[in-house]
């Protein structure tokens, strides 16, 4: 981490080292990227919503198998082997998958109708963006799944029983007990969740390699393009501690809040 502090106030070469100090340079240089903003616009929205539909969606799974049983545990496992497999992989498995040559998917849609040719799932920009989102709500969703199942088999049974008594209705129980007591887990899923996205590489890499049209361009993506294809580090350095920065307030600004909803 010191060594990226270093090499964004530098002007440093992936070939040619370090050539001395240029700063501010390296921080003024990547704005004036045209593809900048769009990339920072574009993991903002693919932040917001892969983590709300995984998280919305984990919880739902979550309360669905939270009951011991042999179909439960199947359903568990069954939900939960995607996260066995790393980003890159499950990335992987679906440029096959919507391969409009040999992919399944297209043969499918073909087969319904929906299509009279080789169908592409990546082919425009509303396209990409969504299937990565499946991609990564299929991969994901399983392991904030069993983070939200641990929070909710630490709820004391005594406090639903005690409501049931008292006459509460299932939305008032997942209203006044459920959720605030779910708040921890729900805080690292969020924290967690917003993270990866915002670091998001490997799926857009293998998947839509940026395109079409540097539609799906993340901010890792340009930290890549800086180093490894302009050679240039202390560009990719500044990316990277400005990248950073922006996570750590983020990420504060999330405890902060959810901590105050919880003492209310």
């Amino acid at each position: 981490m010191i060594t990226v502090v270093v090499m964004s106030f530098s002007d440093w070469s992936l070939i040619g080292g370090n050539a001395g100090s240029n700063f501010p340079e390296n921080y003024l240089s990547f704005a004036s990227d045209p593809l900048f903003l769009p990339a920072v616009g574009f993991t903002l929205l693919y932040t917001v919503v892969a983590t709300g539909i995984v998280l919305v969606l984990s919880l739902a799974l979550a309360l669905f198998v939270q009951e011991v049983s042999r179909a439960n545990t199947f359903v568990r496992t069954a939900i939960l082997l995607p996260s066995a497999l790393g980003v890159a992989s499950a990335s992987l498995l679906f440029v096959g998958l919507y391969s409009p040559n040999v992919g399944p998917l297209s043969g499918i849609a073909q087969w319904l109708g929906l299509s009279d040719q080789p169908l592409s799932f990546v082919d425009t920009p509303t396209k990409a963006f969504w299937s990565t989102v499946v991609l990564v709500v299929w991969r994901f969703t399983g392991f904030y799944m069993l983070i939200l199942l641990v929070g909710l088999q630490a709820i004391p049974v005594e406090l639903y029983e005690a409501a049931r008594l008292d006459g509460a209705t299932a939305l008032q129980v997942f209203r006044r007990i459920t959720l605030p007591l779910l708040r921890p887990s729900i805080m690292l899923s969020l924290v967690l969740g917003v993270t990866g996205s915002l670091l998001a590489f490997d799926q857009f890499f293998i998947l839509t390699q940026g395109g079409p049209d540097n539609s799906t361009i993340t901010v890792v993506q340009l930290i890549y393009r800086a180093a490894f294809q302009s050679f240039d580090l202390g560009q990719a350095g500044a990316l990277s501690v400005a990248t950073l920065i922006a996570l750590l307030v983020l990420n504060a600004a999330q405890i902060v809040f959810l901590r105050e909803k919880d003492h209310s």
